[in-house]
């Protein structure tokens, strides 16, 4: 499993209706996942607690080819191994503390 997520800082604005999915991570921090309603396709997630500080989106969300790409990479440990990332990009076993 992975995903590519594109991270924001404050200020954002959130709109729109979505379904959401609440689950604990490896160090005890509850993310609230938001889904498109209709499709059930992934589009954000918040850190409870962090919901102001900021967001993640997935790129997918996106319809821009010329996204850029990827300058981290977390839960090595996690990636199939077909799938390939650029030389320049910084990767971390698991989430950083």
């Amino acid at each position: 499993m992975f995903a590519a997520l594109a991270g924001f800082l404050a200020p954002y604005e959130v709109f729109g209706n979505a379904t959401e999915f609440v689950r604990t991570g490896d160090h005890g921090a509850r993310f609230r996942f938001r889904f498109c309603p209709i499709c059930g396709s992934n589009v954000f997630h918040t850190e409870e607690g962090h919901e102001s500080d900021w967001v993640a989106v997935a790129i997918g969300a996106f319809a821009d080819p010329d996204f850029p790409p990827p300058k981290d990479s977390v839960y090595d440990c996690r990636r199939h191994p077909w799938v390939k990332l650029p030389p320049e990009v910084t990767v971390y076993e698991r989430d950083p503390p």
